[in-house]
């Protein structure tokens, strides 16, 4: 079973949420060398894809990475329990529920965000997993569904999976809507209510609270960490990654960063040219999840556009850095 007094402390104080055709492997690469401390997550992988697809591809991921948590999108307590011992194998830190995602097509599946109307179910595939490894097990889910406004529902929810053996519980204060509302609008407008995470930390002061949803500045996190025991970030650390730089010095302690913008685009050529001999992964795969590394600074849109110019496919890399720094091309 998992034991919480086994994780380190503060393992989730800061976290880059699990973002579909975003947090793959490359960019969780690229993540970690900005924080060595953040907590990095999957996208969402379904049981189905492990059960029946290529587990290779959906699970390998770079040794760099740690901490690593596996999110997992399913609803049979025994499909969950086989994936969650795959995530374990494969050396992950940590295996994540999908209580959170809106979108219809994983409601398709009756999991996700609609998971949350039977905590009982989500209670049995906890404790199905939790039964198998020796990793946390935790669960991402948001405050409601629908317009549902009752603090008693998600209390219950909680209150119900806990007792399965789920200890962290990461909550993006929105309600989700089922209906009427893409994934992108579940993300704005369903209001943002804090104040409701808040209550479920004291009301289960022996859990880990995680918030997540809206927050884009170290104020925020700041404010939110006077509260709770941790922070996921979202799109912003995405759009604007050069603020993990920041993270370990002000989140865990540790020394000022000594990267650079520019040491960390060098790393990530080289990583782009590891990847391609190991096993023919194109640079342009790797580099779109550094396109905001230079957000903000002049130069920044014409290092972008040349980053992601479908011209330059081609050639390598480290050429293509030269070129988007403004040099002459240099001709062999």
């Amino acid at each position: 079973m998992s034991d919480p007094k086994s994780v380190p402390a503060g393992r989730w104080r800061l976290s880059v949420a699990p973002m579909l055709d975003w947090t793959d492997r490359h960019c969780r690469y690229f993540h970690r060398l900005l924080s060595q401390n953040a907590l990095l997550y999957t996208e969402m992988v379904t049981t189905g894809a492990l059960l029946h697809g290529d587990v290779a591809r959906h699970l390998r991921f770079n040794a760099e990475e740690h901490p690593v948590a596996l999110q997992l999108g399913g609803s049979e307590p025994a499909e969950l329990a086989s994936c969650a011992k795959l995530g374990e194998q494969w050396g992950y830190d940590e295996i994540n529920l999908n209580c959170g995602c809106p979108s219809e097509r994983v409601q398709r599946g009756a999991f996700g965000a609609c998971l949350m109307a039977e905590p009982q179910l989500v209670a049995d595939c906890v404790k199905a997993m939790v039964d198998v490894v020796a990793v946390p097990v935790t669960v991402k889910h948001r405050i409601g569904i629908d317009k549902t406004e009752s603090y008693e529902f998600v209390r219950d929810f909680v209150g119900t999976v806990a007792e399965a053996g789920c200890n962290t519980f990461i909550v993006h204060a929105r309600n989700a809507w089922l209906k009427g509302l893409s994934p992108k609008e579940n993300r704005e407008v369903p209001p943002l209510r804090y104040e409701l995470v808040h209550r479920l930390k004291r009301d289960f002061p022996q859990l880990t609270v995680v918030v997540n949803g809206g927050i884009t500045t170290a104020d925020q996190v700041s404010a939110q960490l006077q509260l709770l025991d941790g922070v996921m970030v979202g799109r912003e650390a995405y759009h604007n990654p050069w603020w993990l730089v920041s993270w370990d010095e002000a989140y865990y302690g540790a020394a000022p960063s000594t990267q650079t913008r520019e040491t960390v685009e060098q790393q990530m050529v080289d990583y782009m040219l590891r990847i391609a001999a190991e096993d023919g992964t194109p640079w342009y795969a790797v580099a779109r999840h550094m396109l905001g590394l230079r957000h903000g600074l002049p130069g920044a849109r014409r290092w972008r556009q040349v980053w992601s110019d479908h011209k330059l496919k081609a050639t390598d890399p480290r050429e293509v850095m030269v070129l988007a720094h403004g040099a002459q091309r240099v001709v062999a």
